[in-house]
């Protein structure tokens, strides 16, 4: 009998992408949940990716290390020629927008997938984002003055700023003073959030506690620079739900003896 050997070729399976813990996605909205415990969670939701590697920017041409990542659809006669370019490079549709992560990881190719399963449940991350526009704000809203008397002859001086100066000397009004103004637009950062649920199927972030910036917003989501301190949630005893067990159990103790005189 003669035995017949047979061969596998070898399969070429492509490397897997680098752990990089950073997405851009764009604010849904806020809503609650509920944990194991019963316990109401407010997070909000996010939109993360799927986002497409445009660029590999490198420590010898630029100067430092990061990929520039792409995120949310766009018409494309919405996209001017430098940008329409890039894009037909890297062999992805038109974006709205166009952000850098600092990394030094190698291994990532221009036209790579970044999904919202880069996270799991339990990570801690940072959000970026651009606070709400309030537009020209007094100072009770932008610095939280807690304003002048209603009494006392002040029929108009509710919410006015009071003094901004001094005597004779220094004769002007100090740098820096806190009066009404532009309110709002400020790149703003969120630390040490904690990451609730992830819906890979959908590409869906819920983050424990609220993000800055409007719905709709764009948000660029990082691991956390700070220590990160695991969230311990005790369950509630037992024994603690129980109110007459103390009464009965002072009932069934023996009465303390009186002293004698």
């Amino acid at each position: 009998m003669s035995e017949t050997a047979t061969t596998v070729a070898p399969t070429t399976e492509k490397p897997a992408a680098p752990a990089l813990k950073a997405i851009l996605g764009q604010k849904i909205g806020m809503t609650q949940i509920f944990d194991a415990q019963g316990q109401v969670i407010p997070v909000t939701v996010v939109q993360a990716g799927p986002c497409h590697v445009t660029q590999l920017i490198t420590k010898e041409k630029h100067g430092y290390s990061a990929i520039q990542v792409a995120f949310g659809e766009m018409r494309s006669k919405w996209v001017n020629k430098p940008h329409a370019g890039q894009f037909k490079k890297a062999n992805v549709t038109p974006v709205r927008w166009l952000r850098e992560f600092r990394t030094d990881k190698p291994g990532f190719e221009v036209g790579q997938t970044l999904k919202a399963d880069v996270f799991t449940v339990g990570d801690y991350v940072d959000v970026h984002g651009v606070s709400k526009g309030h537009g020209f704000s007094g100072v009770m809203k932008r610095h939280n003055f807690r304003g002048g008397p209603s009494t006392h002859g002040q029929s108009d001086r509710q919410r006015a700023p009071g003094s901004i100066g001094s005597n004779t000397f220094p004769g002007h009004v100090w740098k820096g003073q806190r009066m009404a103004g532009h309110f709002g637009v400020d790149r703003t950062t969120v630390q040490h959030l904690e990451i609730v649920q992830v819906l890979t199927d959908k590409n869906l972030l819920m983050i424990r506690g609220a993000l800055p910036g409007a719905k709709q917003s764009l948000v660029m989501i990082e691991e956390t620079v700070k220590f990160i301190k695991k969230r311990v949630i005790h369950a509630p005893e037992p024994g603690k739900k129980d109110k007459g067990g103390k009464k009965e159990a002072a009932k069934a103790a023996p009465a303390p003896k009186a002293k004698a005189k």
